[in-house]
């Protein structure tokens, strides 16, 4: 029988984002950052100092990976920029799809090989309208389509297992990869399978393997066994949850991030703190993310 933990955390951030996601962590900077989608901002919170800052985009960022000291990796609906982290400003780097299919990025993260794993979907989550890409020095393999909304990308400690989820069926999958390139060596097989309440959202991976997946609708985190067993629940104060990232000098704790798109104004006077980002306030066997390699 799985666990259910009450929320024993805080709010790391009380900016209400109608689409939070993306969260990530630089440990080399002990920075944390998250996006919030739909109104084009990315958020900076220094874990040191406190300071946090909103940085303005001219798209609609999604996902973001270090690349050095002074690059960044950002997916957009206008593909993968550079961001120079120092002054802001962003410089085309590759094309995922073509303007014209009106698709923007979505979830993603990078394989300890150093490349990417990112998803995109319909600006308006048609059914079917996105796919997962692989993206490494430059070169882009798509390796799944037909996907509403592309989530819960993450990777086994060894780099030799990936996970996905379309989040409208909320079934996440795992896929054998090669851990040196991060391509799949294998077929895709059900991980968890869906029809539980709410949606599988993002979702991260700890040092002992086990599934972190923020569950949209649900105010919660849960925590899945390597072997898919749900072994538990964090309960969190907002309803739409979107995905966890480790933090901290060792990746040893986790927030999450959450939204109030699609709330009805009851919903919103019901769930005050939608939008917000929280610290979980559990220690985890977490680990830091690695940077990709251009």
């Amino acid at each position: 029988m799985s666990e259910l933990y009450p929320f024993q955390g805080s709010v790391l951030s009380h900016h209400a984002c109608e689409l939070g996601e993306g969260p990530t962590y630089d440990a080399q900077t002990n920075t944390a950052y998250w996006f919030n989608i739909l109104c084009r901002e990315l958020h900076e919170l220094n874990m040191t100092t406190g300071e946090a800052r909103l940085h303005a985009l001219p798209f609609r960022g999604s996902m973001l990976a270090r690349i050095d000291d002074d690059r960044q990796l950002v997916a957009s609906d206008q593909g993968l920029m550079i961001r120079d982290r120092m002054t802001g400003r962003f410089e085309r780097y590759l094309e995922l799809e073509p303007a014209h299919m009106g698709n923007r990025s979505n979830d993603g993260r990078v394989h300890p090989s150093g490349s990417l794993w990112i998803g995109t979907m319909g600006l308006k989550a048609q059914n079917g309208a996105g796919s997962i890409y692989h993206v490494a020095r430059g070169t882009v393999t798509r390796l799944f389509t037909g996907i509403s909304i592309p989530n819960a990308i993450c990777f086994s400690p060894d780099g030799a297992t990936g996970y996905y989820t379309d989040t409208r069926g909320s079934t996440i999958m795992r896929v054998p990869l090669d851990p040196a390139t991060g391509l799949p060596s294998g077929e895709a097989s059900v991980f968890v399978e869906g029809g539980a309440p709410g949606g599988a959202d993002g979702a991260v991976c700890d040092g002992d393997g086990f599934i972190w997946n923020a569950r949209w609708g649900q105010a919660a985190v849960d925590r899945y066994a390597p072997d898919g067993r749900h072994v538990a629940r964090y309960q969190l104060p907002s309803a739409r949850t979107t995905c966890p990232a480790f933090f901290g000098e060792a990746g040893d704790r986790l927030f999450v991030t959450s939204a109030f798109e699609g709330a009805s104004p009851q919903e919103r006077e019901d769930d005050p703190q939608a939008g917000f980002t929280f610290d979980l306030g559990v220690t985890v066997p977490g680990r830091l993310e690695p940077s990709y390699l251009i």
